[in-house]
């Protein structure tokens, strides 16, 4: 397969056109630079090769991911990095620069299992898992959504009862990501004193998985089915300090953030692109970039790629103020995703017919965030998120 060019990321500098490179310390610099190399030599050259035969080594790049430091980077202690918000963002914009896949196995990772025991685990967990997941060498996955339940969580049936001091659970998750390579699940289930949370290690009698294939969309992701029949647990799997539906819905505003930031990236990555293209594709005797409407497109998204940025560094800034709200987080995925798909399918016009093939990155960007735009929390549901938050009135129900 010929492989075009990729984007000069030198020449990035000329799609920051409020200089907000300008704003970063030293510090975010070399963490942004550092993830950016790493990136683009160790994932960009095989991304379109994974994405076209749908698989992904996800064990090894978690290995390489531990190495780099950006597993559960921005949480503190357990050889976590500690990180600010604003550098945990910086991170997932290049990587999902390379692909939305990747970016997910980062956050699923370090901002929902790995979030999860470290906000509501117990100190044996904590010291059981973290360590070992920030490093790679064992891999996390996060089980709310079910085949019926997904906008409604509340709605599970994945139900988990005490049977002495054990716990049983039975039911089923769906869309789960990285879950059939995972060494730990953060399960959720109701139980008779409402939403609890249990970690389900891969081998329990009981546990299973299998993957979903024939995706369009994430096709370097691995998504997988969790199916629990009558799972014994101990009493030591609960996680203790999860109580209620506000729990996994907490872990989730958490890995939402990565989601915003992340975005940025594939967006960013296909404007990069579509500029390289129209400043080479000659027709009529001229680079297509020198034609007006050519010009006006790119005039537009390079905007639209700058007021995602300006969203996300704002909401870094409140994150790591200890101030950011769960509205705020909707406000961020609700506009991010939604002018990250419209940067990239403009995008995809300007490249022509070579816009259809994975010779580019620009439509790949585009069909992996027709996922993100429906996960962890739909568009709609951030739609109505805000419309409660400027109203006062909610209409879920």
């Amino acid at each position: 397969m010929t492989i075009a060019p990729q984007p000069d990321f030198d020449a990035l500098d000329r799609l920051d056109l409020l200089d907000l490179d300008d704003t970063l310390e030293a510090e975010d610099r070399l963490l942004r630079d550092t993830v950016r190399r790493f990136a683009t030599e160790q994932l960009r050259p095989h991304i379109a090769e994974w994405f076209e035969a749908g698989t992904l080594p996800a064990r090894d790049l978690a290995l390489e991911f531990g190495k780099l430091g950006v597993l559960g980077m921005h949480l503190s202690g357990y050889d976590c990095a500690g990180a600010k918000a604003s550098q945990y963002a910086l991170a997932c914009t290049e990587i999902e620069a390379v692909d939305s896949g990747l970016r997910s196995l980062v956050s699923v990772q370090g901002s929902l299992a790995m979030y999860a025991i470290h906000a509501y685990g117990s100190e044996e967990q904590k010291q059981e898992w973290l360590p070992r997941m920030a490093r790679g060498e064992a891999i996390g996955c996060f089980g709310l959504t079910e085949p019926d339940a997904g906008s409604d969580p509340a709605s599970m049936r994945t139900y988990a009862r005490r049977d002495g001091d054990d716990w049983v659970l039975h039911g089923s998750k769906m869309w789960i990501t990285n879950g059939s390579i995972s060494d730990v699940a953060v399960v959720w289930a109701r139980t008779d004193d409402g939403v609890r949370g249990f970690l389900v290690e891969k081998g329990t009698p009981g546990f299973t998985s299998s993957d979903v294939h024939h995706k369009i969309s994430l096709r370097a992701s691995i998504t997988s089915e969790l199916s629990l029949d009558e799972v014994r647990l101990p009493a030591s799997a609960l996680l203790p300090e999860a109580r209620g539906l506000r729990a996994p819905l907490g872990c989730l505003t958490e890995a939402r953030f990565g989601i915003i930031a992340g975005v940025v990236g594939a967006a960013r990555d296909s404007l990069a692109s579509a500029l390289d293209y129209a400043n080479s594709r000659v027709q009529f005797g001229r680079p297509i970039s020198s034609f007006q409407l050519t010009q006006r497109k790119l005039a537009e998204l390079a905007v639209t790629v700058t007021n995602m940025q300006l969203v996300a560094r704002r909401l870094a800034e409140l994150k790591d103020d200890h101030r950011i709200q769960p509205h705020q987080v909707s406000y961020g995925k609700f506009s991010n995703v939604r002018s990250a798909l419209e940067v990239c399918r403009e995008a995809r016009s300007i490249l022509g017919g070579s816009g259809i093939t994975t010779e580019y990155p620009v439509l790949r960007h585009a069909v992996n965030l027709e996922t993100v735009y429906t996960y962890e929390g739909t568009h709609e549901v951030h739609t109505l998120v805000l419309g409660e938050r400027l109203t006062g009135f909610a209409s879920y129900r």
